[in-house]
Order: C-alpha cells, then sequence, then structure tokens
C-alpha cells in the first residue's frame, strides 16, 4: 500500500512538472504570436515609449543609451581645436558624442546653436535638426523637405522634441527598416557604385538606416520658387566617397564652410564619415553591417531580439567581436588599444602643425603678404585640416579602417608641413622670419587667442535654456507630440 502510494504522489508530481512546462511552452508561443503580430500605430507616431507597449525589449534596451551621459569636452582635450575652428561655432562647443537618448537635449544645450530669442534667431539653420529627432521625418511629411530646410533652427523648437528612436529606422506600419531621408538615396544613386535603398537586402539596410545620419554631408543653398531659401542636407558623392573624392567635389564647387577668422583660408567641416570610413575598412568590404556590432542580437528566455542599447561593441563582446574573432578577449582588446594610440599620435602632430599653420598665416597677412603668395598655401591648408577632420571626426575610424584613417593622417600631416615651409618664406620675404606661433596649453588660451567672447554665450544661452526652450516644452506637450515623463530623468550636463 505504501509502494502505491509513493507512486501516486511521484506520478501528480509529474503531471505538475507537465503541467507547468506545457503553461510555459504556451505562454512563450502566445508571446511570440504578439511580437510578431504588426501592431496598429500611426504611421508618424515618434513617442518611442509609445512602441513600448509592443517592443518592451527593444525600447528598454534603447533607454540603456541615456547611461552614455558623460561630456568629454573635446576642446579641453585638444585645445588646437578651437584655433583649427577659429571663425566657426565648433570653437565654442564641442563634445565627444553621448548615447542616442540625448540627441535633442544636447542639441539644444550646446553652445553651437547659440541663444534664439524667438522662432526666427539664433546663427543655425533648421538642418542642424536633422539627424536628432524621427519629429523631423514627420514634419517632412508633413511640410515638406524644401519647406523644412527653410529658415532657423528655432523655427521648429516645439515641434523637434523627441530624440533619436523608432520612426527614424523603422516603418511603425510594418516595422520594416526603412529611411525616410531621402538625400541618403540621392547620393548613393549619384555615386552610382553602392547598393541603392530599391534593391539592398536586408543586411545593407541593417547598415543603410545609421547611414542616413552617420555620414559627411553639407548645406547646399537652394533658392525656391516662393523667394525662400533651403538649406539642403546634401551628401558629397558624386566623385565618390573617399577622403579625396569628396575634397574634389567640394573644389570643384569652390564650396566652404567658413572663413577661417585668422588665416583667412575658405575652410571645410568634416562631419562624422563613419560610413565612408567603414566602407573602406574590413568590415565594410566583408558586409559586417553597423547593427552586427552596434546592436547584437541577445536571448531573453526564448526571445530573440535585437539589442536598441547602441553604443561601443567593446561593452559587450561576448555577442559582438567574438562572434567572428576567434583570439581571446584580451587579445583583441589589446590591438584595439594599439590602433587608437597609432591614430592619436598622428591626430596629436597634425593639431599642432595645423594650429601653427593658421596662426603663421595671420602673420603673413599682418606683414603684408599677397593673395598669389599665399593661395598654394591656403590650399595646402584647408586640404590637410579636411583630411585631419575626416580621420578624427569619425570616432571609432580608428578602428572601422585603422589603415586608411593612418593614410589619411599621414597626408594631412604632409599637406600641414608643406604650408609651414612655404610659409616660413613668405614671413622671412615681409621681415618677419623670427615669428613663432605660440603653443597652444589648454582651451581658454585657444579661446582668447581668436577673440572668443565665451562667458557672453554662455550667458545667451542660460537664457535661452531658462527661458524659450521651456516654452517650447509646453507648447510641445499641448500640441501631443511629447511626454514630460519621458525626459524627467535627465540631468543637465554640459561642458561650460
Amino acid at each position: 500500500m505504501k509502494k502505491y502510494k509513493i507512486l501516486f504522489a511521484i506520478s501528480l508530481i509529474a503531471i505538475g512538472l507537465m503541467s507547468a512546462l506545457l503553461a510555459s511552452i504556451n505562454e512563450k508561443q502566445e508571446e511570440k504570436k504578439q511580437l510578431l503580430a504588426t501592431p496598429q500605430m500611426d504611421r508618424w507616431e515618434t513617442k518611442n515609449e509609445e512602441f513600448r507597449k509592443y517592443y518592451p525589449r527593444q525600447v528598454d534596451s534603447w533607454k540603456q543609451t541615456k547611461n552614455s551621459d558623460e561630456i568629454e569636452d573635446m576642446l579641453k582635450k585638444h585645445p588646437e581645436l578651437v584655433v583649427l575652428w577659429a571663425g566657426y561655432s565648433f570653437s565654442k562647443d564641442y563634445n565627444a558624442p553621448r548615447g542616442h537618448f540625448y540627441a535633442v537635449e544636447d542639441n539644444r544645450n550646446t553652445l553651437r546653436t547659440g541663444g534664439p530669442t524667438d522662432d526666427k534667431t539664433g546663427p543655425m539653420p533648421t538642418a542642424c535638426w536633422t539627424c536628432k529627432s524621427p519629429d523631423v521625418v514627420r514634419i517632412m511629411n508633413k511640410d515638406g523637405d524644401d519647406e523644412y530646410y527653410t529658415g532657423k533652427w528655432s523655427k521648429y523648437g516645439s515641434d523637434i522634441i523627441n530624440s533619436i528612436g523608432c520612426v527614424d529606422c523603422h516603418n511603425p506600419e510594418t516595422m520594416e527598416l526603412q529611411v525616410n531621408r531621402k538625400y541618403l538615396n540621392d547620393a548613393l544613386k549619384a555615386e552610382g557604385k553602392s547598393v541603392t535603398l530599391e534593391n539592398a537586402t536586408q543586411q545593407d539596410m541593417r547598415t543603410m538606416v545609421c547611414a542616413q545620419c552617420h555620414v559627411e554631408y553639407y548645406f547646399k543653398k537652394t533658392p525656391l520658387a516662393n523667394g525662400k531659401t533651403s538649406m539642403v542636407v546634401t551628401l558629397p558623392w558624386a566623385e565618390g566617397t573617399s577622403v579625396e573624392s569628396i575634397e574634389k567635389y567640394y573644389d570643384n564647387i569652390e564650396f566652404s564652410d567658413w572663413v577661417h577668422q585668422i588665416s583667412k583660408t575658405p575652410m571645410l567641416k568634416a562631419q562624422h564619415p563613419e560610413y565612408e570610413t567603414w566602407k573602406t575598412g574590413a568590415h565594410g568590404k566583408n558586409n559586417v553591417s553597423c547593427a552586427d556590432c552596434h546592436m547584437p542580437y541577445t536571448q531573453e528566455g526564448g526571445v530573440k531580439y535585437t539589442d536598441h542599447k547602441i553604443g561601443n561593441p567593446l561593452e559587450n563582446m561576448d555577442k559582438t567581436c567574438m562572434n567572428c574573432h576567434r583570439v581571446s578577449e584580451k587579445s583583441l582588446l589589446a590591438n584595439i588599444n594599439e590602433k587608437r594610440a597609432r591614430k592619436d599620435e598622428l591626430a596629436k602632430k597634425a593639431l599642432v602643425q595645423l594650429s601653427a599653420a593658421h596662426l603663421e598665416a595671420g602673420k603673413a597677412w599682418e606683414v603684408g603678404a599677397t593673395e598669389a603668395e599665399m593661395k598654394s598655401i591656403l590650399t595646402d591648408i584647408r586640404h590637410s585640416q579636411w583630411r585631419l577632420d575626416y580621420a578624427i571626426a569619425s570616432h571609432g575610424a580608428f578602428y572601422h579602417a585603422p589603415e586608411e584613417t593612418l593614410r589619411t593622417l599621414g597626408t594631412a600631416l604632409e599637406k600641414a608641413g608643406n604650408a609651414r615651409i612655404e610659409l616660413a618664406k613668405v614671413l622671412a620675404k615681409h621681415g618677419a622670419g623670427d615669428y613663432k606661433a605660440p603653443e597652444i596649453k589648454d582651451k581658454k588660451q585657444a579661446q582668447e587667442i581668436i577673440g572668443l567672447p565665451f562667458e557672453k554665450l554662455i550667458e545667451e544661452k542660460k537664457v535661452f535654456q531658462n527661458g524659450l526652450m521651456q516654452e517650447w516644452k509646453k507648447e510641445a506637450e499641448k500640441k501631443g507630440v511629447y511626454n514630460p515623463e519621458s525626459t524627467k530623468d535627465i540631468e543637465t550636463k554640459t561642458s561650460y
């Protein structure tokens, strides 16, 4: 009798375990069914938290981009940049990029966007919002690209409020990957060598959604029939995507971002040519996509999904690098750090050479140099700084394409050296052969050399932050495009 009781108890336990297992399987199957179903959402829904109702894992992992919140002042780290950008907004404020969560916040707080007092003031055009928010593509759809690109940055202050998110890369109606900013496809067609969005594979799209922003671009001044002027985001790829090809494109159309305040050089400012540099490296040539490394697949229970904590692959090497690299993490990290050190060494030398070249050119003008004497010198300075900036503005270039990055920095150094040799001759000819450019020791000294009214800029920004910026948030909430809860934990951080 006792034997049967034991068997009965074991049977009950087994039945219970089987029931729990079946319930778990059914639950996971139901969850998978829900995940595969496409929710009914507005085509231009830009509030990221709305997507969490259907994609909690993806949105929660995206929110973790706010963990990348430290401000790294690149002007403090490399004060020569202040001199290199004299007369341009980047001499005021330039930080290493933070997580996508902060894209709108950092754009509003940087000294580069100034302290507008209404929707028609401020130093920057609307185009400066283009890669910061899914609200941009909503506005492009509503107003049209031409209208979007007109006016000042402050024009859309209460409309562009949500940081980089779901609609930037997905169609909410199908959740397929998409590129809404048409300038990317225009540029791919103009180049004529790469895939276009019409024939891109899913693997291609895992890079293309990133390439709509992580590229070199400029604002093309375009008169409209209504009398307005659009500053249209344009990718300079008609001659190709290499550093020399883009340089040739800009030279052919005689484009410059600004004229240098000291050397009078017509300058180029590289933006962030990650896609262009990635193409030349081993990952690009083997079509290892941006998402493969920066948004790896992850597993939670029976659900596999893409981790949307877009960031440094080295923070998650077991799911990124080690899927392909058959070496130890320690060995791979040592290799990567060596590549970074080589890049930093050449970049520092180029920074020192170029800052001296600008100051020496300024002295040459001061003592009576002619345009004929300075023409080739200014061309060398322009091309040298363009190449330096191209190599360092893409923060991951040293790893995406280490050989190309070092080659580019080498040519930057060569051209800066050539400019300084010719400047020495011009200075000697005009009786200033003993002139020695000051060594740039820190950010404050550099900003004083170029006469930057730093404290005034800070004061203007604080007035804006406490006034108009707060009005923007209230108006956005009334319009229904902003949920204050989504940013309630943000701590304002700046380099000033």
